[in-house]
């Protein structure tokens, strides 16, 4: 017997194919979900730009982010909707600010902000460069600066060096973050002794950060299966016929990466949180 609590379809919203979807006016405090990211907010305004209409969305905390009005692009009360430009809203001329390869709207001129007292850190260094590239432009202007930890192993004596409080917080990426795996003993330890206050430790689903670009931005129609004791980024380059280097087949997949688009929502998500974890509440540090 299935209870009605439940629905029955597991997939996420945004990915059901139904028939028809509804197509809603973007009006002013409409608070919607950009399907992509999971970023959620109030409308601010919509604008006609050259590259589209883009929405406004300002979360909680206050932070804005402008997002292109795709079809089936946002989520009202978990279902899939179209935004589009109310009818009260008289067109604009082209706006000449471009986006960030976030989404978030570039700020011509804008120089980098003096370094938060927190910081965000990654396992790696190729963890580092995509979160850099991606979302480097809104980073160095919220002040966040980004720092790797080469592992997840010591997080508990990094994080107790670093000595978190309210207003100099950390934020942690973790690859493969999922339940009952060491990763997620370790951010649950780290999270018991310093608050979810202090310290914010999210993950995505990836074996590595490599498979958080989606294959389609490489030409390729999925990731490989690496079998269990085999080096996985090993095994990725022999299945897929790349040379036997690492450090190239990173280069690779790094080049293919131009914006967000690229990049699968199961890493979208989580560093947006930390992003925001970080930039909420903290005063500019040294």
């Amino acid at each position: 017997m299935r209870s009605r609590r439940y629905d029955p379809d597991l997939t996420p919203p945004w990915k059901r194919r139904t028939a028809a979807v509804p197509e809603v006016p973007a009006d002013p405090d409409l608070v919607v979900e950009e399907a992509g990211t999971g970023f959620c907010g109030a409308v601010v305004r919509c604008e006609k730009t050259a590259q589209g209409p883009t929405v406004t969305l300002e979360d909680r905390f206050g932070k804005h982010r402008v997002f292109p009005m795709e079809p089936r692009g946002f989520l009202l009360e978990g279902e899939v909707v179209t935004l589009v430009r109310p009818a009260s809203v008289a067109p604009a001329a082209p706006a000449a600010a471009g986006r960030t390869a976030s989404g978030s709207v570039a700020v011509p001129g804008a120089r980098a902000r003096v370094a938060r007292a927190g910081r965000l850190y990654v396992e790696g260094r190729h963890d580092a460069e995509l979160v850099e590239k991606v979302w480097g432009d809104d980073l160095r202007v919220e002040g966040v600066v980004v720092e790797y930890l080469e592992g997840v192993d010591h997080l508990a004596g990094i994080v107790d060096l670093f000595g978190p409080t309210s207003d100099a917080r950390l934020g942690v990426l973790v690859d493969h973050l999922v339940p009952g795996s060491k990763e997620s003993r370790i951010a649950a330890d780290v999270t018991a002794t310093w608050g979810a206050e202090r310290v914010l430790v999210v993950g995505h689903p990836f074996v590595d950060i490599w498979e958080a670009v989606k294959p389609a931005a490489l030409g390729i129609d999925a990731w490989p299966r690496v079998p269990r004791g085999q080096d996985w980024k090993t095994g990725v380059c022999e299945a897929l016929g790349w040379p036997a280097n690492t450090g190239a087949a990173w280069r690779r997949i790094l080049g293919a990466v131009h914006s967000y688009r690229d990049l699968d929502p199961g890493l979208l998500g989580p560093v947006e949180h930390l992003i925001d974890h970080v930039t909420v509440g903290g005063p500019i540090g040294g």
